[in-house]
């Protein structure tokens, strides 16, 4: 066994390494080529396409047309999967004219114009200066890659951002924020300056015959990467884009009759790199991400920390129940038999039903539903399926494979709850499908009901709500049905010895062996194992930056589920040896008190990492928060449920009892 836990670790690590040669199935690239050259293999029109605006400071984005930018003709919008619409990503075509190898000098996108007096124009302009105050920014998209704002970070490295500011608003002289220290001339307090220009560059891979076979253009090419430099441009009659003066907002309301003209300007600029292939070109966005060695070695660190940690309790378990099943086999007298000590003496108690057994089975029906789903999400991701490239991907895959585990859900709720000789099994089959998925939904629908007062691009519509709805009652509940319908009609588990029908006295606790403490100690090894990688998920969920080490993610989760084993049977054969039998309950709150650390550091990073100061903000932060503690106590907490549930067969399979 240990054999092949080592080849599977091995074979994780390597794939780790060399998962970056590997690019996601199903994005074709696009060949592109100069004006008029246009055929069935290449094009000469690049598409431009705006995403959802949003900042770090607030919680809540907005869509492009939200701040009165140049408009577009949304009707030509892609079509958004079901985990982009979930995630309030709003992709719409951009106002900005881009055709491949044609350089572009300070072209007009459109004129906005501010009347003051004029309530309309007052308003936008006013959710402008609050957009520049707010940091809000830009997420553009070419040829499926983000258009990168690159910059020197304060540790002298180039940083490159997958979004870039809408405007800058130093609150102090001089200041030393990235979005306000790119250029010297945004240096006046509480200035509101707009980037009103951007310059592109496009670089691009020309073709060769034998890479491009049959696509093959002399004046060809496919695009390996978008980077854009905004800046504040104020513009005459006639648009100048070498002019050093800045498009200041003024800080009050126009006065009455007086008017401001913005105009958006854009230039663009084509340079060839054939030294960079078109299946690497997202690897300088990933190398660029600060702290990225120390990331990598301190994951590796933990990795092995745990990994070291876990052997040696399952040695130490081992071992120790090698002596005690030797021992306990040896004895043939009564009186022997009556010198028994440990957890041999509860054998006719420890497979008592626990008291609200019902909600047991319930959530831990529901926990293996959710590991099961983080399981093959993870694998998918692993082998380059829900790469960074395929938005939505990874939490369309999730809730998809959540629906249709419903069936999973229902027959282990079933069979354990049968188990417990429980007879309700219409309430455990409503419960299995109504009261986690209940949860997560009613938390999401408040949070969409505070979307949709904000008017922001994260409301779900109401079309989505209905398909989600329908997913739940029209796939995932009749799934759960099926399932437990096969549970029931499976007979009840045997288990190894027989019940008592007078429960035994427990004898009185130390502290150590009592619920409270042992349960709190349970969370604290398996929260060990994760908490350098939850920062940098944290961070791509918050702070907008790309997650794409799914390989190791992947490894911690195994590590994980070792860890939240073996820390919890470790425990419940402490607490069998002192005589305490009531293991089901605790054995599923142990390992799922890991949420309970969890939470403390989401608390941790919100108030250290996130500047959120609004109440708004604050309260949808926790309630996303709410929605992963939540589902991670089910996962863990069946992972450490299930390993203390074969560990007591076993133990007691294997002795001889009168």
């Amino acid at each position: 066994m240990a054999k092949i836990i080592l080849l599977w670790l091995l074979f994780i690590i390597y794939s780790v390494y060399y998962v970056s040669a590997f690019y996601l199935p199903g994005l074709a690239p696009v060949n592109y080529c100069k004006a008029g050259e246009t055929s069935e293999t290449c094009k000469s029109e690049i598409k431009l396409y705006v995403n959802r605006l949003n900042t770090e400071k607030y919680v809540i984005p907005y869509e492009y047309h939200h701040f009165d930018f140049c408009p577009s003709d949304e009707s030509q919008s892609p079509i958004e999967n079901l985990g982009q619409v979930v995630f309030g990503e709003r992709i719409r075509p951009s106002p900005y004219k881009l055709e491949f190898m044609k350089n572009v000098k300070c072209a007009v996108a459109c004129r906005r114009t501010y009347t003051g007096g004029d309530k309309e124009s007052e308003k936008k302009l006013e959710f402008l200066k609050k957009g520049m105050a707010l940091n809000y920014q830009h997420h553009w998209i070419v040829d499926n890659m983000p258009v990168t704002w690159c910059y020197q970070s304060e540790i002298q490295q180039q940083y490159c951002s997958t979004g870039f500011p809408m405007g800058c608003y130093p609150r102090e002289p001089r200041s030393q924020s990235d979005t306000c220290n790119i250029d010297g001339a945004y240096n006046e307090a509480k200035t509101y300056y707009l980037f009103n220009h951007v310059d592109l560059t496009i670089t691009y891979h020309s073709g060769v015959k034998e890479d491009w076979g049959s696509a093959f253009k002399e004046n060809g090419g496919r695009i390996i990467s978008v980077k854009v430099v905004p800046r504040s441009i104020k513009h005459g009659n006639i648009p100048d884009c070498e002019n050093k003066a800045t498009l200041q907002i003024p800080r009050d309301a126009l006065p009455v009759g007086q008017q401001l003209v913005v105009t958006y300007t854009y230039s663009v600029t084509f340079t060839e790199n054939n030294t960079i292939k078109w299946s690497s070109r997202w690897d300088y966005i990933l190398e660029s991400i600060p702290h990225t060695n120390i990331q990598w070695f301190s994951i590796l660190n933990s990795l092995i920390i745990a990994l070291f940690l876990s052997g040696m309790v399952a040695m130490i378990i081992l071992r120790t129940l090698h002596k005690d099943i030797a021992r306990y086999n040896q004895i043939e007298s009564g009186e022997d038999a009556q010198e028994e000590f440990g957890w041999k003496l509860v054998h006719g108690d420890v497979f008592r039903p626990p008291r609200k057994g019902m909600l047991l089975s319930v959530l831990f029906g529901s926990g293996v539903q959710v590991f099961y789903m983080t399981l093959v999400t993870l694998a998918f991701a692993c082998l380059g399926f829900l790469s960074p490239a395929n938005r939505g991907a990874l939490m369309t895959c999730a809730m998809v494979l959540y629906v249709c585990l419903g069936a999973t859900a229902g027959y282990i709720s079933a069979r354990i709850y049968k188990s417990f000789g429980g007879e309700k099994w219409k309430s455990n089959v409503l419960l299995t499908s109504m009261l986690s998925p209940g949860i997560v939904f009613s938390l999401f629908f408040i949070m969409n009901l505070i979307f949709w007062a904000n008017g922001s691009s994260a409301a779900v519509p109401f079309s989505t709500l209905i398909a989600l709805l329908a997913l739940w009652f029209g796939v995932s509940l009749p799934l759960t049905f099926i399932g437990a319908y096969f549970g029931f009609r499976k007979r009840p588990l045997e288990h190894p010895v027989r019940t008592n029908q007078i429960p035994r006295q427990i004898p009185e606790q130390s502290f150590y062996t009592q619920p409270i403490p042992g349960v709190i100690m349970g969370g604290v090894l398996p929260f060990g194992c994760i908490f350098i990688q939850l920062f940098f998920i944290l961070n791509s969920l918050w702070s907008s930056q790309v997650y794409y080490m799914f390989g190791f993610l992947f490894l911690v989760f195994v590590i994980l589920v070792i860890t939240c084993s073996e820390t919890t049977i470790l425990l419940c054969y402490f607490h069998l040896c002192a005589e305490d039998y009531h293991w089901w309950w605790r054995s599923f709150l142990t390992s799922g008190f890991t949420a309970f650390y969890l939470l403390v550091y989401c608390i941790h990073f919100f108030m250290t990492k996130l500047n959120i100061e609004d109440a708004t903000s604050t309260f949808l932060y926790f309630g996303y928060t709410c929605i992963m503690v939540y589902l991670f106590f089910l996962l863990t907490g069946s992972i450490g449920f299930f390993a203390c549930f074969w560990f007591v067969r076993q133990i007691y399979s294997v002795v001889k009892v009168d």
